[in-house]
């Protein structure tokens, strides 16, 4: 039965080895203070991202599809789609970089800030166009039969063509806000203390990496599994509406 005690033995070692590396990298000198820190850092870039990619990116997909029905507007829809272009084309940790290092460069302004602002930037491209094809999967008689009862284009949008789009695009919103919880993990690159960094902080007084970063992982999971949930709540809700 030696081989049982050996295993017995690996077991109580490896063990050991794991409690002494969580002591290290979580109780000892309140080290769980950092990820504490670097999860509500995460949370809030994510919460301003949302904000303004959800605003901006309402607006882009209204002002494009306006566009279609007055010419006018042409401008407006070719400055949109430069805009969407440009930033779907490029790395948001560039994008991030060029917001703080270069726009903000001489100005005081927190680097939260500037984290929120990067990301809803980022975030509103791909919004956009979520919301744009869910707006062009609305049949176009619902809006002139909305022009037809008196209502303005835009309280008809606002009203009737808006809240059923989101009923269609409501999986690839949800979606979009889970991609940008996790691509907010790159907000270290301008000194900003997220999760990931605070992870990378802690192993790197420890001089150990397995349970800083499987720490971080883990929490990561548990949000996009929270949201994930909330998104199919929704989506849940929205379709017992349809049978009211």
């Amino acid at each position: 039965m030696d081989w049982l005690s050996q295993i017995g033995q690996w077991f109580v070692s490896a063990w050991n080895w794991i409690a002494d590396s969580v002591y290290k990298s979580i109780v000892a000198d309140n080290r769980y203070v950092f990820y504490l820190t670097g999860l509500g850092n995460t949370l809030l870039i994510s919460l301003m991202a949302v904000v303004i990619g959800i605003t901006l990116g309402v607006l882009i997909a209204v002002v494009v599809n306006a566009a279609k029905a007055n010419p006018r507007l042409n401008w407006a829809k070719k400055i949109c789609s430069l805009y969407v272009t440009v930033i779907r084309g490029t790395p948001v940790v560039l994008q991030l970089m060029i917001i703080y290092y270069i726009i903000f460069r001489s100005v005081q302004i927190p680097q939260i800030v500037v984290g929120g602002l990067a990301f809803g930037l980022n975030s509103a491209a791909y919004i956009s166009e979520i919301i744009r094809s869910g707006i062009e999967s609305i049949d176009r008689g619902q809006m002139e039969a909305a022009r037809s009862l008196g209502l303005s284009r835009g309280k008809a949008m606002r009203l009737i063509i808006l809240p059923q789009a989101v009923k269609n695009i409501l999986p690839a919103l949800g979606n979009e806000f889970v991609t940008l919880v996790k691509e907010t993990s790159v907000a270290g690159y301008i000194g900003l203390r997220d999760l990931t960094k605070a992870s990378d902080i802690v192993a790197s007084r420890t001089y150990d990496y397995f349970v800083p970063l499987i720490l971080a992982a883990c929490v990561y999971l548990v949000i996009v599994l929270g949201l994930t949930k909330l998104v199919r709540m929704f989506e849940r809700r929205l379709a017992q509406s349809d049978y009211r």
